[in-house]
């Protein structure tokens, strides 16, 4: 990567701004004074600007975050806490989430930089499913399966919802299978056939579900297969 771009997303100035801080020999390379922006920087080196040392980022991350209850998806909110505040990493403002949840949703977050990759979970045309643990304020009715199958008319929307899988845990817990992300199609789903929904978790996307062994607030990188599970285009 080059130094000037390399110090631009790292301190957040234009990179004209970088120039004139080459130039007044505030960046080091390894120790050396370097002050021409055009210079590549390779991964081991260290780079340091006013004494700072600036941690490079190699190539896009993925995590995955197990989200609780009063925070929202976005990277930047001025009333409401984000997701941010659990992710310990450098440059941790550049991540977003592949495929947001509400600020009273529970559950999976998949987190990276790597646009083309989320666009790829959240992209309509691409299906993704996604499987939420649904609680819900009264007994499920026995036909709303067969219901979920065929589609069913959320308010406001002219198409039926697409093909979705219900499975009944208890008489008021059940797991949800959609392929779409309408606006909160999950508690419109439950609305439509008379019912409502008082907890919401999502365990899976895709074929990433959520690690049992991370608490809520906890998160951890995404292992090579469950990243390359997300099918890029060649």
């Amino acid at each position: 990567m080059r130094l000037d771009k390399f110090l631009s997303q790292q301190l957040g100035i234009s990179r004209s701004l970088i120039l004139r801080e080459l130039r007044a020999g505030l960046v080091t390379i390894d120790g050396e004074m370097v002050k021409s922006g055009s210079t590549k920087i390779a991964p081991e080196q260290e780079v340091a600007y006013d004494g700072n040392v600036l941690t490079q980022i190699l190539g896009p991350r993925y995590f995955m975050l197990n989200k609780p209850i009063g925070y929202v998806c976005s990277t930047d909110d001025p009333v409401n806490p984000t997701i941010l505040y659990f992710i310990d990493e450098p440059l941790a403002h550049k991540l977003h989430a592949a495929g947001r949840l509400d600020i009273d949703t529970t559950g999976l977050v998949l987190l990276t930089d790597n646009g083309q990759w989320s666009h790829r979970i959240t992209a309509p045309k691409h299906h993704c499913e996604k499987t939420y643990r649904v609680t819900l304020e009264e007994p499920i009715g026995e036909s709303v399966a067969e219901q979920f199958q065929k589609g069913v008319q959320l308010n406001g929307e002219k198409d039926l919802t697409k093909p979705a899988t219900l499975e009944i845990i208890t008489p008021t817990e059940v797991k949800l299978t959609i392929s779409e992300g309408k606006y909160h199609q999950v508690k419109r789903m439950f609305a439509a056939v008379g019912n409502h929904v008082s907890a919401l978790h999502r365990e899976r996307i895709g074929d990433i579900t959520l690690d049992e062994t991370l608490a809520e607030g906890e998160y951890r990188p995404l292992t090579e297969e469950e990243i390359n599970s997300i099918h890029l285009p060649q």
